[in-house]
């Protein structure tokens, strides 16, 4: 399904004031290394950032000969120095630039670059060679060979609080995580990338990082309905998951919330909409459902949109059900001027509605941000705080690596409805 999507701006020059996520990104990224978003889209073989959205759209692709050349172009992207910013187009001979011999993820331009920064860089760098392993081992879950498969749930989910109890539940995970160790997927990975292929013990973390990224949604999915007390297996859910993107919907499989299942067994049936302007094509655009769908079973569909646009489109006419939760991933409102315009219909709509939501951030510096504009809506918070099943996987920030490590889905916030006047006195 597709809404009215805003349209392009004329400039395609990275911008702060957009709805789309990936455009103020790539702002962020030529803030602090001028140029840097033209070597990613050059790596990409498109001219400018319309190319690039228009890839996203299915309006066009990106090829490579090989999947050697795709690494190689990815690793071009990470291609600067991290003390002085200089791309290699800037220097006389670009093959100056040198890479950290133990972190395998950062460069510099010079020896005396790399001593002037070491000082900083020695305190992320054992973090930033797991995030150069994981940003590699990723590739997987687009092969198909991640997430690997998991039990149902021995346990209530009231009883599950963290990712400790998860994993208690499913026993030895050895049996599962050889065949993704020793796929075919894996060894063309490690014959093509940049890098020699990690020890054994360091690949095997490395896969559980990465599903632990992919489980993360649904279990934080998970979380909202047993905060919001909800109960699945006594009726029907509906969710929807707005401001949903790449992240989420770029090759998405119908099954990407399973774990949902195994989570709630025996529900009578749970219906995911994702929804947002940077939906990407595939499988899981369909039309959302009237009436409820199979019970035991989770049903993904997605709109192309903003929300509120597709409230007054489907939901006021019937043709889509209203949610018993809204769910957003990184939403960002805080970040610009143009995500939060983008945003403001709909956190208006959600708190006028009295909509149980529920938000993730990466830092606790963006929930503090994100509480603040919330507040001045005069939102009711109900809860906030870092999540148990946040994503164990590190996130680098790309242009400016030597910072601490972030995390998909690190904190929450859970509001509902208006404050109520009096108790906002009190």
């Amino acid at each position: 399904m597709a809404g009215t999507v805003p349209a392009l701006p004329e400039s395609f020059a990275p911008s702060p004031n957009s709805v789309f996520s990936d455009q103020f990104g790539f702002y962020s990224l030529d803030s602090n290394v001028p140029g840097l978003s033209k070597v990613i889209l050059e790596n990409l073989h498109m001219k400018d950032y319309s190319e690039y959205r228009a890839a996203l759209e299915g309006k066009g692709k990106v090829e490579f000969h090989s999947h050697k050349e795709m690494f190689q172009k990815m690793e071009e992207t990470f291609k600067f120095c991290a003390c002085c910013s200089k791309l290699p187009n800037s220097l006389s001979d670009p093959h100056t630039l040198k890479r950290c011999i133990k972190c395998l993820n950062v460069y510099y331009c010079s020896k005396d670059c790399q001593m002037k920064d070491w000082r900083v860089h020695r305190k992320f760098c054992k973090n930033l060679r797991m995030v150069a392993i994981d940003r590699l081992v990723e590739w997987t879950v687009h092969t198909g060979d991640l997430p690997f498969p998991t039990a149902v749930w021995s346990r209530p989910a009231k009883d599950v609080r963290s990712w400790g109890d998860w994993l208690s539940m499913q026993g030895d995970l050895t049996a599962r995580l050889e065949p993704v160790l020793s796929g075919k997927s894996m060894t063309d990975l490690w014959t093509n990338a940049c890098r020699p292929r990690p020890e054994e013990a360091e690949l095997r973390e490395s896969v559980w990082r990465v599903c632990s990224e992919f489980l993360s949604r649904p279990l934080t999915i998970g979380l909202g309905v047993r905060m919001c007390r909800l109960d699945p297996c006594s009726r029907p859910l509906t969710v929807h998951l707005v401001g949903a993107g790449h992240n989420e919907t770029l090759g998405a499989r119908t099954t990407d919330l399973d774990e949902l299942s195994h989570m709630f067994p025996g529900h009578q049936g749970v219906e995911v909409v994702m929804v947002g302007p940077e939906v990407v094509q595939g499988p899981i655009v369909r039309p959302p459902l009237r009436a409820f769908g199979p019970r035991g079973k989770v049903y993904i569909s997605a709109y192309k949109g903003l929300y509120h646009e597709f409230w007054e489109e489907l939901v006021e006419r019937g043709e889509a059900a209203r949610p018993d939760l809204v769910v957003g991933f990184h939403p960002g409102f805080h970040a610009s001027q143009g995500l939060g315009e983008g945003w403001l219909p709909t956190l208006l709509l959600l708190r006028d509605y009295n909509i149980p939501s529920v938000f993730t951030m990466y830092s606790d510096m963006e929930l503090q941000y994100s509480l603040q504009i919330l507040q001045e809506l005069e939102a009711d918070i109900q809860a906030t705080g870092p999540n148990p099943f946040s994503s164990q996987k590190p996130e680098q920030v790309q242009s400016c690596p030597n910072k601490d490590p972030c995390y998909c889905n690190a904190f929450y916030l859970y509001f509902r409805g208006l404050l109520d006047s009096t108790e906002d006195a009190h």
